[in-house]
């Protein structure tokens, strides 16, 4: 990197906190900060929810999976995620919206103690806050990376740089800084990508290598295979299973862009859109790190520093710096997004529980708790960050693919099911029992039976396993033991109504009744 290079870097940042000095103006109480009061429009909703899947992780983990295998890397991750949003468009996204519009939640958890039990959503909310602690750290470790690379920074100064920077925007201006900050990332990889792909295509004519040529290549010999290595049909069906539940609310994060609509038809919208934006990008995204092996010697194993090789390679000083910007791009809009959900489920869901002052909370102190605890949770993603590649955790693909997919599973599965008709059997026995079984299994297949299996427990049945056993359980127990209250049966109707019926429902504090 050079002087213009650095410029383009610091002006993104710049513009980055503007945003949220700007979005402050907009916050005036706790649903504006979490759920930008019901108003924002569902394109940009749109955008937002898909912004907010990506992250630099696809740039290190995921190019090393393409520069090693090809094309599996889209069929298996950015294409069974688009299939999964399009379903869930129909499935949640409308449920989700009604969840701010006719309960009157903040958290996308907080609906879980009136449709289960306190417990139930103490545990969810729990372990779902410790699940994204870990997720964000893998994150902020592959954007840490990227930036070592190029500047030559260390692991840490990166993860203080990059974190420092999003904690500023995200704590003051909530999910509109969030939403109005990533529409601005979206335009800047959008140019960041169409850069690199032209780039790659102008060296490969200049080695007379055709576009479509390039697959002739020994160097790419079974790259445009689409299932390979450990990227074969189970780990699709079990990834394409795992991305329905996650990317429509699993991680939370993505809840709050369907929540932050007018209407239910405003979020089905959104998703629609979302959908198509994870069909057709990142096939350009991924086209230079499908040709990655005809230009550069990866100088790590897995291959996760061949697309930050490339970049330097092949781009002008200016444009080099574009592109980094588009991987900071990538991770803060994460991260942020991510950091606003779990400060929505610690204040709402939790605080509530633990401290009798937290009950009493007026807005402006709400307020002030929240975006305390977006800068606790961001800092403590940071600190695990700097663990990422220690024995615990391995590296950073290790973390995103096994540990959150593996683990999102059991966590999800009450929280989504419990809104669909289909599933208002199941109640906090099922919920409960689901959750840990899951969490259980994740145990046992990844470590104990791991470690006894000649060759390890395939990676398709480690992420697979725990959400099965989640779901078996959770309609299982739901029709051998079910808990489908009157109070419960509510909820359910009111998330599923079309109309505007009024249907009692246990209001969110204390046991007063509302009317919709």
């Amino acid at each position: 990197m050079n002087g213009l290079d650095w410029a383009v870097l610091i002006g993104y940042f710049g513009v980055m906190v503007a945003i949220g000095v700007w979005s402050h103006k907009r916050v005036d109480n706790v649903s504006d900060f979490f759920t930008a009061g019901g108003k924002m429009p569902w394109w940009l909703s749109g955008i937002s929810h898909h912004m907010s899947g990506y992250s630099a992780v696809m740039f290190t983990g995921y190019a090393g999976i393409a520069y090693t295998y090809g094309v599996t890397s889209f069929v298996t991750w950015s294409f069974p995620i688009a299939l999964g949003i399009a379903i869930g468009s129909k499935l949640f996204a409308p449920r989700i919206n009604r969840l701010r519009s006719r309960l009157h939640v903040a958290s996308p958890l907080e609906y879980l103690k009136n449709r289960y039990d306190l417990k139930t959503q103490q545990a969810l909310a729990w372990s779902g806050m410790l699940l994204k602690i870990v997720d964000v750290g893998a994150k902020w470790a592959a954007i840490a990376t990227l930036l070592s690379v190029f500047t030559g920074v260390s692991l840490n100064q990166g993860i203080l740089i990059t974190g420092a920077i999003t904690a500023v925007y995200c704590t003051i201006g909530g999910l509109w800084a969030d939403a109005l900050t990533e529409l601005g990332q979206f335009v800047i990889q959008l140019l960041a990508g169409v850069a690199m792909f032209v780039a790659v295509v102008m060296e490969l004519n200049d080695k007379g290598i055709g576009f479509f040529g390039a697959w002739d290549e020994p160097e790419l010999q079974g790259h445009g295979e689409p299932l390979v290595g450990p990227y074969g049909t189970v780990f699709l069906l079990a990834f394409l299973f795992i991305k329905l539940f996650e990317y429509n609310g699993g991680m939370l994060n993505q809840a709050q862009r369907y929540m932050a609509t007018s209407s239910a038809r405003e979020a089905e919208r959104s998703a629609r859109l979302s959908a198509v934006l994870w069909l057709v990008w990142p096939v350009v995204l991924f086209f230079p790190m499908w040709m990655s092996p005809l230009l550069v010697d990866a100088q790590k194993p897995d291959g996760s520093d061949s697309y930050g090789l490339m970049t330097e390679q092949l781009l002008p000083h200016g444009l080099l710096g574009l592109v980094i910007v588009g991987f900071f791009s990538h991770t803060m809009a994460m991260c942020s997004s991510d950091a606003n959900a779990i400060a929505a489920v610690f204040t709402r869901d939790v605080a509530p529980v633990v401290s009798a002052k937290a009950r009493r909370w007026d807005e402006r102190r709400g307020l002030i708790a929240a975006r305390l605890t977006t800068v606790v949770f961001l800092a403590l993603s940071m600190a695990v960050a700097t663990q990422v590649n220690s024995p615990t955790f391995k590296d950073i693909i290790t973390v995103v693919i096994k540990w959150v997919a593996g683990l999102m599973g059991p966590i999800a599965i009450p929280m989504m099911l419990g809104l669909l008709r289909p599933f208002r059997r199941s109640g906090p026995t099922a919920a409960l029992t689901s959750w840990a079984m899951g969490l259980l299994a994740f145990w046992l297949v990844n470590y104990p039976i791991n470690w006894n299996v000649d060759g390890g427990v395939p990676l398709q049945y480690q992420v697979s396993i725990p959400l099965a056993v989640s779901l078996v359980l959770y309609v299982v127990i739901g029709f051998v033991k079910p808990e489908d209250t009157e109070d419960r049966l509510a909820v359910i109707e009111r998330v599923n109504s079309d109309g505007d019926g009024a249907v009692a429902v246990p209001a969110q504090a204390g046991g007063q009744r509302v009317m919709d």
